[in-house]
């Protein structure tokens, strides 16, 4: 089993940068594939970004591309989304999750999930 904590949200103003990390617990985080979700109050839960085991393959909703980049270091057993352009939308609670499926369209692939770090972007 794998725990994950994030850190490194907070509040930025439209135009910043924030990098958020998931530092995972266990042995075996370097076998499962690593997300991020979002959430605002009232809303379902959204995917926004995804990596493979090796940080081969990665996968970001349209909405991120080109401002958002995960990456992952499985020596620190840790997982990074670089957030640059940050726009007032983008303002959540962001999850870190693990999976063993590459299907993200579904929550229900998610076998764990971390508490949540908050992203508030001022316009």
């Amino acid at each position: 089993q794998v725990q994950l904590v994030e850190s490194g949200g907070g509040l930025v103003q439209a135009g910043d940068s924030l990098r958020l990390s998931c530092a995972a617990s266990g042995r075996t985080f370097s076998i499962y594939n690593m997300g991020w979700f979002r959430q605002v109050p009232g809303k379902e839960r959204e995917f926004v970004a995804a990596i493979n085991w090796s940080g081969g393959s990665t996968l970001y909703t349209d909405s991120v591309k080109g401002r958002f980049t995960i990456s992952r270091g499985n020596a620190k057993n840790t997982v990074y989304l670089q957030m640059n352009s940050l726009k007032p939308e983008d303002t959540a609670l962001y999850y870190c999750a693990a999976g063993h499926s590459w299907d993200w369209t579904t929550v229900a692939n998610v076998f764990t999930w971390g508490q949540g770090t908050q992203v508030t972007v001022s316009s």
